[in-house]
């Protein structure tokens, strides 16, 4: 048995990818503490989740500029790289994981100055700045997308795809039966809308826009944001266009299940879900994504037929209406697209991730 520490925090992009591979280091046998972020989001996904050792690491953002941030970003850093030695030293684990963000850098570094093996995972196809500083800082970087590795042929990269975690890869559901656990039928067509943990005002006017024009045969299991929730929810009342609506769903595996199509961002962690349950997409990237990842991750996803990208500016009801007719009354192209989501799907993700750790650390191969 060995210990394992894994920096997964702050988006569900980086912490939901590193819970899946605490869980199959957990399910070998081995003990991981899994540090997170401060964030809501971190808090409601690790609860009750007694398997593992979590603390809560300070967010910690680079500033812009040189300014009085500046200086307070630098001695809150130096505070969290001696809190993280402090939980290392405390824990001794075998390697360190970091999965993204400036949430894993300060792990790694203290990893790094124990001497302890340590690992970044990127999950988008163009890293950030906070993962460019993380792969120095460790012995490789693993990539959710080979375009990543062609694009630092100065760093050792491992391809591993991103990992989905335990809940969604062993509990997919009957299409009729999510359908159900959303109070819809199965005879209109099914359109998940989903804007990202902090949902899209955006997307989510175009979309209501674009419901009405397309009439009858179609609801929608529409994600918002908790901003919007409420504004969402009155409009599909008021039009009488049948739909569930909710700031946010945590068994996704039920909205997947339910969908035919999906409207949403492209962070890296919705578009392996999405490959996984083999769902066709209209992709509409944020467009003020760090490096523009969004539109990268996006691009991939297009070339190989499994979605259609969507540029915010270009998003208008219209346009928007047209696309989800283009390919729901299109059989023959929505079956395409479904087979080229499964041809993106990196099934053993998690555990080609926990093999990279049990190699470094000599422990034996995953069963």
């Amino acid at each position: 048995m060995k210990r394992f520490a894994i920096a997964a925090g702050g988006t569900g992009g980086h912490l939901f990818p590193g819970l899946a591979v605490a869980e199959v280091l957990h399910g070998l046998g081995h003990e991981v503490m899994v540090l997170t972020s401060e964030k809501h989001i971190d808090a409601v996904a690790t609860e009750g989740r007694t398997e593992f050792r979590i603390e809560r690491l300070p967010g910690i953002g680079l500033p812009r500029g040189i300014s009085l941030g500046t200086a307070r970003f630098f001695l809150r850093f130096a505070s969290g790289i001696l809190h993280c030695n402090r939980l290392l030293a405390d824990f001794r684990p075998a390697a360190v994981l970091g999965m993204g963000g400036f949430t894993s850098t300060a792990p790694i570094l203290a990893g790094r100055l124990r001497g302890l093996p340590v690992f970044v995972h990127e999950s988008n196809a163009i890293p950030g700045k906070a993962n460019r500083l993380n792969a120095k800082l460790a012995g490789g970087l693993l990539v959710g997308f080979q375009d990543c590795a062609r694009r630092l042929p100065k760093l050792t990269c491992t391809y591993t795809g991103t990992p989905v975690r335990n809940a969604l890869q062993k509990n997919k559901i009957p299409k009729i039966e999510a359908l159900q656990r959303f109070g819809l039928g199965s005879d209109n067509k099914t359109v998940l809308v989903m804007g990202g943990s902090q949902g899209a005002a955006g997307v989510n006017v175009a979309m209501m826009e674009a419901a009405l024009s397309l009439g009858a045969g179609f609801q929608f299991i529409h994600l918002t944001g908790a901003a919007d929730e409420a504004a969402v929810r009155a409009f599909y009342l008021r039009a009488n266009i049948p739909a569930w609506v909710g700031a946010f769903h945590h068994a996704m595996q039920e909205a997947y299940g339910a969908a035919d199509l999906a409207v949403a961002r492209s962070g890296a962690a919705s578009l392996t879900e999405l490959a996984h349950f083999e769902l066709p997409s209209i992709l509409i990237p944020y467009p003020h994504a760090a490096e523009d990842h969004q539109t990268f991750n996006a691009t991939i996803f297009s070339e190989a037929g499994a979605a259609v990208l969507l540029p915010e500016r270009d998003a208008n009801p219209k346009r928007l209406a047209g696309e989800i007719r283009g390919i729901l009354d299109e059989p023959t192209r929505w079956k395409e697209m479904r087979e080229a989501n499964a041809g993106l799907s990196v099934e053993d993700a998690a555990q080609r991730v926990a093999q990279v750790l049990l190699d470094a650390v000599e422990v034996g191969g995953l069963l």
